[in-house]
């Protein structure tokens, strides 16, 4: 299984980005994705998910109405469009795939529930 995700910059404070995540080996129609983020010297954090059919999704509060979460199953991606973004929005975004009891807009999953990870693409948003 391969995930890879691409799409990360440098962007100044406002400005929008495109995460995209490519998945093979894996039935990706099967899969409900995530992405987190990670900052110097924080913990991993829930940023977004997607329901394998795409009818549910999840955001963290603090990008909701900034950052969509999509996917295209036929391509085999999911996809994570940032505007408006903001410094605290720095950091190492990866993408994941998992099979979740539930996505749901209350409830942040856990960096446990996804068994397989990208690698990461750095975000980083100048002031």
């Amino acid at each position: 299984v391969q995930l890879q995700a691409s799409g990360g910059g440098l962007v100044q404070a406002g400005g929008s980005l495109r995460l995209s995540c490519a998945a093979s080996g894996l039935t990706f129609s099967s899969y409900d994705m995530g992405w987190f983020r990670q900052a110097p010297g924080k913990e991993r954090e829930s940023v977004a998910a997607i329901r394998w059919s795409g009818g549910s999704t999840y955001y963290t509060d603090s990008v909701k109405g900034r950052f969509t979460i999509t996917r295209d199953n036929a391509k085999n991606t999911v996809y994570l469009q940032m505007n408006n973004l903001k410094p605290e929005d720095t950091a190492v975004y990866y993408c994941a795939a998992g099979r979740l009891a539930v996505v749901s807009t209350t409830r942040a999953p856990s960096v446990n529930e996804f068994g397989y990870w990208g690698q990461g693409t750095l975000v980083t948003v100048s002031s």
